[in-house]
């Protein structure tokens, strides 16, 4: 119970000095694994999508090891040219290419004795992972334009928000350098999988913001956390935090409320993915191919009116259903005569139910039209169709006016 206790108050100062800030079983797992592998030298992978910190858990790796006295040197793999990346990471001799008018020391000998962190490791070209590789089985690597074999001391950390197991049965990841970086395994969890932490986030990047621009710090309301809670949050806790930061920055440090937030937050959008169906498992089976952009751009077009058709049905019905009922309205309130002036009641509501549709809405687009003299664009607004649709009908039932 007692090392229980140490080892959570362990946890929280992790979290504290490094500002990773949650209290969710995938925020507390993810703590776990890097306080155990931290004072390793043990290469690690961080995955997670885009904005869920995977660059302040390696900070936090490199804080608490044997190395943080070292460099700590950050390269998004992503961001430079792929004709670039080898000579940025084992820098090049003079004229090793067009420009390299000097020679060059890179990111692997800046960072010895210290970490490198390779973020976006997946946009890595399979040419420079073979030298990756060989760096981390040997420390050993060749500056650009020379032959000459150079050593290093660094411990990788990589980070990706691609999923490798995917690259590697494509071909464009080395199954070797895959496993041999996945010596530690840290997946980040997406910020809508542990919204119960997104009051911790608020409070802390709140007071942070407030702190700088030297404001007092209000918080938020219930409803207003309530509403951050309940949104998707694609960019995960770097977007919660860009929207925390420019609402109090605008607004000067207020009370962030309701009102306030949907000054600064998009229109709710459909609470569902939209996700491209493959062929195999659609409901039209069409071969591979014998698909055409002019093709698919007809089966488009023929979707959208179906449901075009579909939705002035409804309408229509919508339509009839309401004179019906008005119809009904007035059976209600006849008086009840004598049988030989009119029919009773029980003989009214026979006959209406002996009308078909078809003929009631013929006799309102008849009734339609002559209301309007005849002008089909009036009539078709009035129905609540499309002039499209009322010329359909007018075929259909083969009215001429």
């Amino acid at each position: 119970m007692e090392y229980d206790s140490l080892q959570r108050k362990f946890f929280e100062e992790i979290k504290n000095r490094f500002g990773i800030i949650g209290n969710s079983e995938p925020i507390n797992s993810a703590v776990r694994i890097l306080a155990q592998s931290a004072p390793t030298d043990l290469t690690v992978l961080i995955t997670g999508e885009t904005g869920t910190g995977k660059e302040v858990f390696a900070n936090a790796i490199h804080g608490l090891s044997k190395r943080k006295n070292y460099p700590f040197v950050s390269v998004n793999c992503g961001a430079i040219p792929e004709t670039l990346l080898e000579s940025e990471l084992f820098g090049n001799e003079k004229g090793a290419f067009t420009g390299a008018v000097e020679q060059r020391i890179g990111f692997f000998e800046t960072a010895n004795k210290g970490t490198i962190f390779l973020d976006e490791i997946g946009e890595m070209p399979i040419g420079t992972q073979v030298k990756l590789l060989r760096v981390l089985e040997s420390g050993e690597f060749s500056r650009l334009g020379s032959s000459a074999v150079h050593k290093v001391d660094v411990r990788v950390v990589a980070a990706t928000n691609r999923d490798l197991e995917i690259f590697v049965e494509q071909g464009k990841f080395r199954r070797d350098l895959f496993y041999r970086l996945k010596s530690v395994y840290i997946k980040l969890p997406e910020l809508r999988t542990h919204s119960q932490d997104i009051p911790l986030l608020v409070d802390y990047f709140g007071k942070k913001i407030t702190k700088k621009l030297g404001l007092d710090y209000l918080g938020a309301t219930n409803d207003a956390l309530n509403i951050l809670q309940n949104m998707p949050w694609t960019g995960n806790v770097r977007e919660l935090k860009n929207l925390i930061e420019t609402i109090i920055t605008l607004e000067k440090g207020s009370l962030i409320t309701p009102e306030i937030l949907r000054r600064y937050i998009p229109p709710a959008l459909p609470a569902y993915n939209v996700r491209a169906i493959p062929v195999a498992e659609s409901l039209v089976q069409i071969p591979k191919d014998e698909l055409s952009s002019n093709e698919l751009l007809l089966i488009f077009k023929s979707l959208l009116d179906i449901k075009s058709e579909i939705h002035e049905i409804k309408k229509s019905i919508y339509n009839l259903e309401f004179v019906i009922d008005k119809i009904n309205d007035s059976i209600d309130n006849l008086q009840i005569q004598t049988a030989e002036e009119v029919k009773t009641q029980d003989e009214v509501l026979q006959d209406i139910e002996s009308i078909k549709l078809s003929e009631l809405e013929k006799k309102m687009i008849i009734l339609a039209l002559n209301r309007s003299n005849g002008n089909r664009r009036q009539a078709a607004d009035s129905l609540g169709i499309s002039t499209r649709t009322l010329y359909r009908k007018l075929s259909e039932y083969d009215i001429e006016i």
